[in-house]
This record gives structure tokens, sequence and C-alpha cells, in this order.
């Protein structure tokens, strides 16, 4: 096991069986092969969370991280040294498009390189997966909410690191490395190899092609393999959440998006088994309230995952909602990166997206009186 020395670690579980990961996978694995409804819903829901979700996650997460391979940076120690800049750039890397740019924050956060205002300007400025739907769907409105979080996220993680003193790291130090993967594995590119069609799925999804088959396959069978490979590394990795700095990109990139998409998993499973067999119809819960939308809006943010936030980011474009509330949930939601810090930091994570509530109303509620009718 490989420790950063400048900080104290927690205990990291060492490689081998998850009892609890592989209950859970052989529970989803059973809900996927059920009969009727409820296995169809199921395996739609999976296939929608990879093609939709867990890709983009993976292209960013490879871009970040061969980013720091091939150019020998490391976004985490860069911000260590940038001190007074550390919180627009963490603002700047959570405003890029998916989830990467945060979870490299969160990482920083958790292993004492960054200040707890980052983590809020990261995940104030961050929307998740929900950016590139908006980006290919609606881009005059993706060109003003995507400033206005950034500068958000800036101003708000200047307040916290302003006035907050406390520290919400866990006791006894941070998990600030996993054990060393040391090379690429045959599940990392067999991951990637259901990964890249995906990828060609979702993005023809975001510009509104169907795809029904990708290189002579059913794209709902390549998603499905996909999440099996996913939902393999993550039952038997050897790492918490967040892997080591000094592995290869693509074993990194493999066993984050593993760990994220498992979650967006449950997310989706969640909202739409309560949804569909517990009669909730968000769309109608919208109409039925003026002024309370962007309160609903920014409550949704709260949940984990960015499942709900595409979810109101759809609702938006189809005219269901205003555009104050696409604001509320968009600063409010802190996608995935608020899973991996549940799991490494659950202090910060709950006060990080308290945090970020509060610029979250501020600014719907702004719209909402302000310019009622703007971008709807």
């Amino acid at each position: 096991m490989t420790l950063r020395t400048d900080t104290p670690a927690l205990s990291i579980p060492a490689p081998g069986l998850r009892p609890g990961r592989l209950l859970l996978v052989a529970a989803l694995l059973a809900l996927a092969v059920a009969p009727g409804e409820l296995g169809a819903l199921t395996r739609e829901m999976m296939a929608g969370a990879f093609v939709d979700v867990a890709v983009f996650v993976a292209a960013t997460l490879l871009i970040f991280y061969g980013a720091e391979k091939i150019f020998g940076i490391d976004l985490g120690r860069a911000m260590e040294r940038a001190r007074g800049w550390q919180v627009p750039i963490a603002a700047f890397l959570g405003a890029t498009p998916g989830c990467g740019g945060a979870v490299v924050v969160v990482a920083a956060y958790t292993s004492g390189k960054v200040s707890f205002g980052a983590v809020v300007a990261t995940l104030t400025a961050t929307m998740g997966d929900a950016a590139f739907l908006l980006i290919a769907t609606k881009p005059e409105a993706a060109a003003v909410l995507i400033p206005v979080q950034f500068a958000a996220g800036i101003v708000t993680g200047w307040l916290v690191d302003r006035f907050v003193t406390s520290d919400y790291r866990p006791k006894g130090g941070s998990c600030v490395a996993a054990p060393l993967i040391g090379s690429i594995r045959a599940r990392d590119w067999a991951y990637l190899a259901c990964l890249a069609p995906g990828l060609v799925v979702g993005a023809a999804g975001f510009a509104d092609i169907e795809m029904t088959r990708i290189l002579g396959l059913p794209v709902n069978a390549v998603a499905l393999v996909g999440v099996a490979v996913g939902l393999a590394i993550w039952a038997f990795s050897p790492v918490q959440a967040m892997t080591n700095p000094d592995d290869p990109a693509l074993p990194r990139m493999a066993e984050e998006t593993a760990f994220i998409s498992t979650w967006v998993i449950l997310a989706y499973l969640g909202y739409n088994y309560i949804e569909t067999f517990g009669g909730l119809d968000l769309t109608a819960a919208f109409a039925a309230v003026g002024p309370l939308l962007p309160l609903i809006g920014a409550a949704i943010g709260l949940i984990p995952g960015c499942g709900p936030q595409v979810v109101v980011a759809t609702l938006y474009i189809n005219g269901a909602v205003p555009f104050s509330t696409l604001v509320a949930n968009a600063v409010s939601n802190d996608g995935d990166a608020l899973l991996p810090a549940i799991a490494l930091a659950p202090r910060a994570a709950v006060m990080a997206t308290l945090f970020t509530t509060l610029p979250a109303l501020v600014l719907a509620y702004g719209f909402q009186i302000l310019a009622p009718g703007f971008l709807n």
C-alpha cells in the first residue's frame, strides 16, 4: 500500500473479495433479469446510465489523467501550490462539462492539498453530466448558465474560506492514495472496449440522433455488457474510491468510472422505481407549484449523482420548467463528484452540498423575479 507521507491516512481496504459489494451486484443482476416490467425497466435504466453518464465520466477522467501523465501535470499539487488561486481553478474545473474536474478537486481535498472553499467552489460550478445535454440541445442556455455557475463558484468558495474555519476532513487523516494497481489490466481494456462505442452512442443521443445498433451489435447489448464489466471492476476493486496518482491513466479511469457509475445506476433505479411503481409524476408536480419551482429544483439538486439532474435539464428543454428552476438545480447539484466525497469525507460532502444550495436559491429567485421569461 502506497501512502503519501505529508498527511496521515485512513486504513484502506486490501484487494480481494468485498462481500457487501458482491451482494449488491448480485441484487442488481437479479433485478436486471427479473421478468416483466421490473426487469425491462432495470435493463433500460442500466443501459441509460451507461450511455448517458458513464461514458462521459470516463472520457473526462481519461482526458484529465492522460494529460497529467503526458505533460507531467498533477492538478492536485498544482492547486496546492496555487494558494489564493485554488478557488478559481477549482471553479474552472467544476465548470467543465461532466464530473471529472470536480472529482479531481474532491480527491485533492481528501489528500489535504486544497481548502474546503475549493470543494464548495467546484461543486457550485459543476452541472455534472447534465451540461452535455444542455450544450447539445440548448447551447444559448448553456452559454449563460455555465459562466454564471463559474462566477458563483468563485464567490461562494472565497466566502467559505473567509468565514468557515471548521475542517470537515475525517478525523485521523485523509484517504490520500490507494494501493498501486501498477499496470493496465485486461479488465481495463474490456471496459474501454465497451465505453468507446458507448461514447459514440451517447454523443449521438445528445445530438438527437437515435442509434439502435453500433458495430453491428444492438446498442443496449453493448451498454449492458459495459455495465456488467463496470460492476465487476467495482465489486473486486482494490481501492475505496480514488485511485493512486502514480497509476496509468486507463486503470484509474476504469476504477473511478466503475465506482461512480455504480452509484449512478442506483440513483437511476431508485428514482425510476419510485416514479413507475410509486406513482411519482415529477412533471405534474412541477406544473402544480409556481413560486416553489426553484426550491424544488434546488432540493432535487441535493440528490447525489447526475440522474435526477439530467431529468430536470430534460424538463427545461421540453418547456416543463422555467430557466430559474434549471439554475437552482444546476448550482445546487454536485454531480457524481459528491459520491466519492460521501465515501471519503462524509461531513465535508454534507456541508459542501448545503453551502451550494444558498447561491442556488439566490440566483434562481433572482432570475424568477427579475427576468421571469428569460430563456424560457
